[in-house]
């Protein structure tokens, strides 16, 4: 019989223990609890994102039902679904926010020598936002439109590695442009983001804080050309100027000079128009950066399909929050273990697995060596397999 330790146990020896028990004491997260403390319950809502539990009662049902092990995964409070309710209700979510950080600067350090695909050094970043729906008369307290509830993640991935660096969480009313005013901004790093965060006041502080941007243009700028620049029209450009903002406005607001450039995608057919504040980088290569955008946009697609995300266990702000940044954690956990045991596996590749041999006692390198008789790779069309870093 294996006397080793269960899959889930492996996995839960990668949350940093000391720091997590700091976010705990900051925010008083264990104060007058007597039997179900924070660590059952990140323990409780981490086995449900790796087991896709579509609810508590779920939830409830299926620990329950191996209630035995429990104490070997690190469970040691009695699981209810009410217990369990009044936790996400009243825990502070900061907890877990702070918790997702330490993971996520662990995981950037990990990846810190992936290649983005581009052929410079300085850090790449995507920046943009989805919408989640909800139903308003559950979630009223998230209206969005009159008979409609949402919330946005507004979510920066760092390109080397597609590691979320920051997220920031607000009801679906916020405009995105808005959400800069919360954007850490790194001197030297690159901003990649969609015309939605058109604002110059805004993109200014990326100049003055010394940092690049790249987005697309509104069809309306109005702009005087100050310098030309020569292009190669074999690759698809169609020019490369310095303008400055006509617009008493809009100058006030950006008073500096901007590049435009005008790109058309061979195979599409399509024409981009670009803003930068950078004068040094190739044309076309502000083109591909560009490009890496799309990045931010296959991580919501993947984080919507793997974890749970779109639906939640509680109604309050407070549960939401805790639901999301705990689905963060687990993805970012996902992402260590896999840099750290060196596993071949992509990440839908190695939930899938752990999904259904959490309670095996197996050492999880093993788990996904080519010599175990148990693994067997499956290949579909229809599966959404991103970050093969």
């Amino acid at each position: 019989m294996n006397q080793g330790r269960t899959i889930f146990s492996q996995l839960m020896d990668f949350i940093p223990r000391y720091e997590f028990n700091q976010c705990v004491a900051r925010y008083g997260g264990n104060q007058r609890v007597r039997r179900f403390s924070c660590n059952d319950q990140f323990y409780c809502m981490a086995f449900a994102q790796l087991t896709y539990r579509e609810s508590l009662r779920d939830l409830e049902i299926c620990l329950r039902s191996v209630r035995d092990r429990l104490y070997h995964i690190g469970i040691r409070g009695k699981v209810s679904r009410s217990t369990l309710a009044d936790a996400n209700e009243r825990r502070d979510w900061r907890i877990y926010a702070d918790l997702a950080a330490r993971l996520i600067l662990r995981a950037r350090q990990l990846y810190s020598g992936e290649n983005h695909g581009l052929d410079f050094n300085q850090p790449l970043y995507a920046f943009d936002s989805t919408t989640i729906d909800l139903c308003l008369s559950l979630f009223p307290w998230a209206q969005f439109r009159r008979r409609k509830s949402a919330i946005k993640l507004h979510t920066m991935i760092d390109l080397r590695g597609n590691i979320p660096c920051f997220i920031y969480i607000s009801t679906g009313r916020m405009v995105d442009r808005a959400s800069l005013d919360f954007l850490p901004i790194e001197p030297g790093a690159f901003y990649v983001m969609d015309r939605g965060y058109m604002d110059f006041a805004r993109l200014f502080r990326f100049t003055k804080s010394m940092a690049f941007f790249v987005t697309r243009a509104n069809k309306n700028l109005d702009f005087d050309y100050r310098e030309h620049r020569p292009i190669d029209k074999t690759i698809g450009l169609r020019s490369d100027t310095n303008i400055r903002l006509r617009g008493p406005k809009s100058r006030n607001r950006y008073p500096e000079l901007l590049r435009r450039v005008v790109y058309r995608d061979n195979e599409s057919g399509k024409k981009f128009v670009f803003l930068t504040n950078n004068f040094s980088l190739p044309a076309i290569k502000i083109a591909k950066l560009y490009r890496q955008r799309w990045q931010v946009e296959l991580f919501f697609k993947w984080i919507k399909q793997h974890l749970r995300i779109k639906s939640f266990y509680g109604l309050s702000p407070n549960a939401v929050h805790t639901q999301i940044w705990i689905a963060v954690s687990v993805y970012v956990l996902i992402a260590i273990v896999r840099k750290e045991l060196q596993i071949e596996k992509t990440m839908a590749e190695m939930l899938q697995v752990f999904s259904v041999a959490l309670f095996e006692k197996t050492p999880i390198l093993q788990l996904f060596s080519q010599n175990n008789p148990g693994f067997e790779e499956v290949g579909s069309p229809k599966q959404l397999k991103l970050f093969d870093f």
